[in-house]
């Protein structure tokens, strides 16, 4: 039989986690987008849990809260992968070929924007300048900024990046 109550457990110690976060917060003047920033930065996402929780405290409806995650393109409502990958989409990188890395990196990774690929790994996401204007197309991963990549240069990082998931990869499968 087998044994629910450890995910029960974890759902439960994030749904505390959450009020703690939106009762530290409730009070400040505009305090549902700093709530949901700090969700997002401990959880990794706004949960759906997360939602009527916020409402109550705020006193909105669901739908107001909802609104406001699916309007920023900042907050997922699903877990990312172990990566992030942005697209600058901005009109200074349109002009230096971002549209065609887009495509490209749609394809490369198999999945759309706002999509995490088949293994996991990657999460695509869109972003709306990342301040690389003279250095087009720009790509973030993680944290780090990287400027005039193509789609040769984009193949190169993703390469890059799932070499070093190997070792992490074969430690957590030495964990489990």
């Amino acid at each position: 039989m087998p044994d629910h109550t450890a995910p029960q457990e974890a759902q439960a110690d994030a749904i505390a986690r959450i009020a703690h976060i939106v009762a530290a917060r409730r009070d400040m003047p505009g305090a549902l987008l700093p709530i949901l920033h700090a969700i997002q930065d401990t959880q990794g996402y706004v949960p759906p849990d997360a939602v009527p929780v916020i409402a109550r405290a705020l006193n909105l409806s669901r739908a107001e809260v909802h609104g406001v995650i699916t309007f920023y393109h900042h907050f997922r409502e699903q877990p990312a992968g172990r990566h992030v990958v942005q697209v600058c989409r901005a009109e200074a990188c349109q002009a230096v070929g971002a549209d065609a890395l887009a495509s490209h990196a749609r394809r490369a990774l198999g999945c759309d924007f706002h999509e995490t690929t088949a293994d996991g790994s990657v999460t695509l996401e869109p972003v709306y300048c990342l301040g690389q204007c003279a250095c087009g197309p720009a790509v973030m991963i993680g944290e780090q900024l990287h400027g005039r990549v193509d789609a040769a240069r984009f193949d190169a990082l993703m390469h890059a990046l799932r070499a070093d998931d190997v070792p992490m990869r074969a430690q957590e499968e030495a964990q489990a």
